[in-house]
C-alpha cells in the first residue's frame, strides 16, 4: 500500500457475498486490515467472531465509534443497501457496495441525489477483471480489432451482462434502446451453486434475448438462460465484433496488414498439470506469444471469481487512499442497472424502450 500499511477496512453484512471479501481479506493481510464486521443479528456475534477472529458491532455508529476503516465494503439485500450506504457517506466513510446500488429506478434517483456528488461511493462489478474478460479487454485496447462496435454476451445476467457490454465498448450515459424478447424450453439443470442436483429431469426454462442499441454504433446482443451461471449444459460465450476483426471467446480473427487476416488464441498457462508440481493455480494468458494477462495473486490458488474480487478489493484500497482512480463508480453501476431495468420492461411490456440520460450521467 501507499504508505506501507495495509489499508483498514470493514464489511456490512455476513451472507454469502461477504464471506468472499473476508476470505480475501484474511489472504491478504499485508494488504488488507479487517477492523471489524457489521450485523443486525445478536444471536450470531458469538459464531461469527469465532469463525473470523474480528470485532463485530450491530450497527455502523457502534463500528465508527470503535474504528474509522479507510473503506467499508456493503453486502447485503439492494433494498437495504441505500440506507447504509447513505449512512456511511454522511459519516465521510468511503464505501464499495455490492451490486446493484438499490432496488428499483426511483431508489437509484434517490440514491443518486443523497450520494452522487460526494464522490464516495464504488460498486462491486467485477466480471471485467475476471482473467478471461481482463485479457479481452487488454487485447482491445491496443486496437487489435480496431474500434470495438458490438458485444455479444451469453455468460451472465441483467446489469453485470450490460457492464460487459459498456465497458467493453466504452459506451457513454445517453439514451439506450432496448428490445427484448424470452422463450421458454425444456432443460435439464443438473447443478445448483456448489454441488450437483439430485433432480436431473427436465423442467422448462427462461431464455431471454435483447438487442441493446448504446447510440453512436454501439450496441449489445443479451442472450441468458435461467441458471445459466451454473448449468454447465450451457455455454457462456463472448463475440466482441471492431472494425478490424473479432473475438469469439478465446479466438481472435483480425487485419494485419492490407493483404493479411491473422487468426490467433487466447491461451492460458495453468499451473499443476501434468508434471508441473507448483500447485494448481492460473499464471497468466498470452496472445500471440506475448503476456497479456498476469493473475496478481499466483500462489493463492484462487478460481477466477476469487481473482476478479481480490483485484476489485485492491484498486478500491489505491482509490480509497488516494493513490489510484475509480474501479466503479456509482454512476457507471447507476447506467448497468437502468439499461437493465429497461430490458425487463422491455420483456413485460412487449415493446422497445428507451432509456433516458438520468442525473449521474450529466
Amino acid at each position: 500500500m501507499p504508505n506501507g500499511n495495509p489499508a483498514k477496512i470493514a464489511v456490512v453484512g455476513t451472507g454469502w457475498r461477504s464471506e468472499f471479501y473476508l476470505r480475501l481479506a484474511q489472504l491478504l493481510p499485508d494488504e488488507f486490515e479487517l477492523v471489524g464486521i457489521v450485523l443486525r443479528d445478536p444471536a450470531k456475534v458469538s459464531a461469527i467472531q469465532e469463525k473470523w477472529n474480528v470485532p463485530t458491532f450491530l450497527s455502523i455508529k457502534e463500528l465508527l465509534a470503535a474504528v474509522k476503516p479507510d473503506f467499508v465494503i456493503v453486502a447485503v439485500p439492494r433494498e437495504v443497501n441505500p440506507k447504509i450506504v447513505s449512512e456511511l457517506v454522511a459519516a465521510d466513510i468511503k464505501v464499495l457496495c455490492e451490486t446493484p446500488p438499490a432496488a428499483d429506478l426511483d431508489g437509484l434517483r434517490k440514491l443518486w441525489q443523497k450520494v452522487g456528488s460526494s464522490q464516495l461511493v464504488q460498486v462491486a462489478e467485477q466480471y471485467l477483471l475476471l482473467p478471461g474478460h481482463a485479457a479481452r479487454l487488454s487485447a482491445i485496447k491496443t486496437g487489435v480489432i480496431g474500434t470495438p462496435t458490438s458485444v455479444q454476451v451469453s455468460s451472465t445476467h441483467d446489469y453485470h451482462a450490460v457492464s460487459i457490454m459498456r465497458g467493453t465498448l466504452g459506451a457513454g450515459f445517453g439514451t439506450a434502446t432496448i428490445n427484448a424478447s424470452q422463450f421458454v424450453a425444456p432443460l435439464v439443470d443438473p447443478l445448483i451453486r456448489d454441488a450437483w442436483s439430485p433432480d436431473q429431469s427436465e423442467k422448462l426454462a427462461k431464455t431471454v434475448l435483447a438487442t441493446i442499441d448504446f447510440g453512436d454504433g454501439l450496441s449489445g446482443l443479451y442472450d441468458f438462460t435461467d441458471n445459466q451461471w451454473h448449468n454447465q449444459l450451457r455455454h457462456r460465450r463472448i463475440v466482441i465484433r471492431g472494425s478490424k476483426g473479432e473475438i469469439v471467446d478465446n479466438d481472435l480473427i483480425s487485419l494485419r496488414s492490407p493483404t493479411a487476416i491473422v487468426e490467433s488464441k487466447f491461451l492460458r498457462y495453468q499451473l499443476g498439470h501434468d508434471l508441473n508440481l507448483d500447485g494448481h493455480d492460473t499464471e497468466h494468458i498470452s496472445l500471440n506469444g506475448e503476456v497479456i494477462y498476469q493473475n496478481p495473486f499466483v500462489g493463492l490458488r484462487l478460481m477466477d471469481e476469487e481473482i476478479a474480487i481480490a483485484t476489485l478489493m485492491r484498486k478500491t484500497a489505491a482509490w480509497a487512499l488516494n493513490s489510484g482512480p475509480e474501479p466503479y463508480s456509482l454512476a457507471e453501476a447507476s447506467q448497468d442497472f437502468l439499461i437493465s431495468m429497461a430490458l425487463e420492461k422491455s420483456l413485460q411490456m412487449g415493446t422497445s424502450v428507451q432509456t433516458s440520460v438520468e442525473s449521474w450521467g450529466k
